[in-house]
């Protein structure tokens, strides 16, 4: 066993650590706010970064230990190879490994909360619950009309990429890859009711209201009727809110994410 690096874990876990934490062929941009508190893993919307926790993390405050990291190629980690939801997983693996984290609150938005409840489904014992803002709903566009669709309109947004990637709306590699992770992304979603039903640990939804950018035809609003059949099914989950936002807006205008994450916080102690 490297005693020093495990009594570097133990320091830097009191404190405010930032730094890179390698992995693979990339590194990740890590902040970890150290304390005593029930560490929370904060997981991103597909293209945005840490910094869109901001508020839910001073809402929340010093009681929790709150670690936020951007994925590979947003905000400030290096780009990679890979940039598969799997890789993306084991991203998740990489950063409570290195910050020396066994049990863990996930809270995710979209993209972020799709990761949460594929982690969590597979480490139970290791998951204290996942907060799922808007998103993850068991349904996706799995057809070659879809998939068509979702990359004409990567390849209308090619030339606003350089100038939308600071707001979190594109990551730093091709409008081509952008829509073929989006598709992945859609026969993840399709296919998630049977982990959905097989989650032992408690998920509680924060839901938002309206249409996304890019988004029409109340497109949205029927993603999210899709979850009914499976809360019907397992009682670890919950809707526990509806706000007003929009599935952009919802971390910057409302803080349900907060409530949920302190309710569960509640519950596992």
């Amino acid at each position: 066993m490297n005693t020093s690096h495990t009594s570097d874990i133990s320091e830097s876990a009191r404190s405010t650590w930032t730094g890179m934490v390698p992995v693979e062929d990339t590194a990740l941009a890590v902040t970890d706010t150290g304390g005593p508190g029930t560490p929370v893993v904060y997981l991103n919307g597909a293209y945005a970064s840490q910094r869109h926790w901001r508020r839910v993390v001073a809402e929340l405050g010093p009681g929790m230990r709150h670690i936020t990291f951007d994925e590979r190629a947003r905000g400030r980690s290096k780009s990679s190879a890979d940039y598969s939801f799997e890789a993306c997983v084991r991203d998740i693996d990489a950063v409570l490994d290195a910050r020396g984290v066994e049990r863990v609150l996930l809270v995710g938005w979209s993209y972020g909360a799709l990761l949460g409840v594929h982690w969590a489904s597979r480490n139970p014992d290791r998951a204290l619950g996942v907060v799922g803002v808007d998103g993850p709903y068991p349904v996706g566009w799995t057809d070659e009309t879809g998939h068509d669709e979702i990359r004409k309109v990567f390849r209308r947004m090619k030339p606003m990429m350089p100038l939308v990637r600071p707001l979190g709306l594109a990551a730093r590699f091709s409008a081509e890859l952008h829509a073929e992770l989006a598709i992945e992304s859609h026969h993840l979603h399709a296919a998630l009711e049977p982990v959905l039903d097989g989650m032992t640990v408690p998920v509680r939804y924060v839901v938002a209201s309206g249409e996304a950018l890019g988004s029409r035809d109340d497109l949205q609003e029927q993603m999210r009727k899709s979850i009914d059949p499976v809360l019907g099914r397992n009682p670890h989950l919950k809707v526990s809110s509806k706000v007003t936002s929009n599935h952009g807006s919802i971390l910057r205008k409302d803080s349900p994410a907060v409530r949920e994450v302190a309710a569960l916080d509640r519950r596992d102690h």
